[in-house]
């Protein structure tokens, strides 16, 4: 499994924030091809370093890339820069249990 990890800084304003990532951004990103797994953390402690941690899990990187690849994916993607302004990390991971 691969897990593409978002680690969005903290907005100005958590409001608009929240308002676009609820109600825009998430039902977008849920109609990616190939998702399997989408969970949202969010942080309890205006001190840490992130304000939200969005997980995105796909079979294997060949989904992951053509997920993201693809008219919703690529749309999903655009879609991070009209909230969050403040800027965000991605990082991807192979993910096993242990």
């Amino acid at each position: 499994m691969v897990r593409m990890l978002v680690l969005y800084n903290h907005p100005e304003d958590t409001a608009a924030f929240d308002k676009h990532y609820n109600e825009i951004h998430i039902p977008l990103a849920k109609q990616m091809p190939g998702l399997l797994r989408y969970t949202v953390s969010r942080n309890l402690s205006k001190k840490a370093p992130y304000y939200l941690i969005a997980e995105l899990d796909w079979e294997d990187r060949d989904a992951m890339r053509a997920s993201g690849d693809s008219e919703i994916g690529a749309k999903a993607g655009a879609d991070v820069a009209n909230f969050a302004t403040a800027g965000a990390t991605t990082m991807v991971f192979e993910v096993a249990e242990v």
